[in-house]
């Protein structure tokens, strides 16, 4: 009688124990799950703030270029009014 008693008390020991490490791994995925995606959040905020500080060498480049062309056209506006008023 005793030994049936010991059977189903390792057979439940071995239960609850496969039961508590299942849970304690879905604990373990959820928590890295929610570190992983606040980590995302954080990466893109700084990522943001650092687009939003610094402009790119590139876009400086094209700004000045077309600042440029409009300085050019409105020198030949100037250049052509005062041939034609003249």
């Amino acid at each position: 009688m005793y030994e049936h008693f010991f059977e189903l008390l390792i057979l439940a020991s071995g239960l609850v124990s496969g039961l508590i490490g299942t849970y304690v791994g879905l604990q373990n995925r959820a928590l890295l799950a929610e570190v992983r995606k606040e980590m995302a959040e954080l990466e893109n905020r700084f990522f943001q703030r650092i687009n939003g500080t610094y402009v790119r060498a590139a876009e400086c480049k094209l700004k000045e270029e077309l600042v440029l062309e409009k300085i050019g056209a409105l020198a030949e506006d100037v250049k052509n009014a005062d041939a034609g008023g003249v």
